[in-house]
């Protein structure tokens, strides 16, 4: 087909869903640690990322909850500055948390995404 040809006059007009994409949602789960409250965050994909990234904020002390693509991640009580290593080395993104953290508490101990750890 070379070209479209629309005979118009009618209102286009509805509703789609879009999707929710792993390289947004990311950068906004980090960001709820600067919350120290409770983020609600919507449309969210279930992707290994964000499942990978979900279990680090429970493990340095976030509470989540995950349903209907709908996280809701309390971050008010105290973090745990050390991320740990084996879902960095798992997911690259996972950098993401260095800002979020330094913020936070003014300090975190993070391994490169390739595992060498260091200190900030």
């Amino acid at each position: 087909m070379d070209r479209y040809i629309v005979n118009g006059g009618k209102k286009i007009e509805g509703e789609i869903r879009v999707d929710g994409a792993k390289n947004a949602v990311l950068p906004i789960l980090a960001a709820t640690l600067i919350n120290s409250n409770e983020s609600i965050v919507h449309n969210v994909p279930e992707l290994r990322d964000v499942d990978t990234l979900i279990g680090v904020l429970k493990t340095i002390g976030c509470k989540c909850y995950f349903e209907n693509n709908t996280l809701i991640v309390k971050s008010d009580g105290e973090l745990d500055i050390n991320v740990p290593e084996r879902p960095v080395r798992e997911m690259r993104s996972s950098i993401i948390l260095l800002g979020a953290m330094m913020s936070r508490c003014g300090q975190v101990k993070i391994s490169y995404p390739g595992g060498y750890a260091y200190t900030l």
